[in-house]
């Protein structure tokens, strides 16, 4: 049996955002961002070619999924299709922790406003 053990500081990562890519340890499947967001941060519209799941594990988040507009809670998980534009603010007054699951083993994003 082989096995990896990572800690967070050790996945790329940009402020309080952490990044694992699948593809880069062996045959996974799937990637993730770690989020450890403050209060008023957000991410700009983009969409995937894949589906994205978002595990709210702390604080509170307003996303816009395609037209809509929804907030959720620690406790609760988004699930956005893929080639659905969606972005997300923490609207809450503590950080937001969430956990972003790409249904690919590497980011594909379409970024698309500035």
């Amino acid at each position: 049996m082989s096995y990896t053990v990572l800690t967070r500081d050790e996945l790329p990562h940009d402020g309080n955002v952490y990044e694992f890519q699948g593809y880069l340890h062996g045959e996974t499947n799937v990637s993730f961002i770690w989020v450890d967001m403050p209060p008023g941060d957000s991410v700009r519209l983009h969409k995937h070619p894949y589906g994205e799941i978002f595990v709210i594990q702390e604080g509170r988040v307003t996303f816009t999924v395609g037209s809509e507009t929804l907030a959720a809670k620690a406790g609760q998980v988004v699930i956005v299709p893929a080639e659905t534009p969606h972005k997300f603010v923490n609207s809450g007054d503590g950080p937001l922790r969430q956990i972003d699951i790409h249904q690919s083993p590497q980011f594909i994003t379409d970024w698309l406003e500035d």
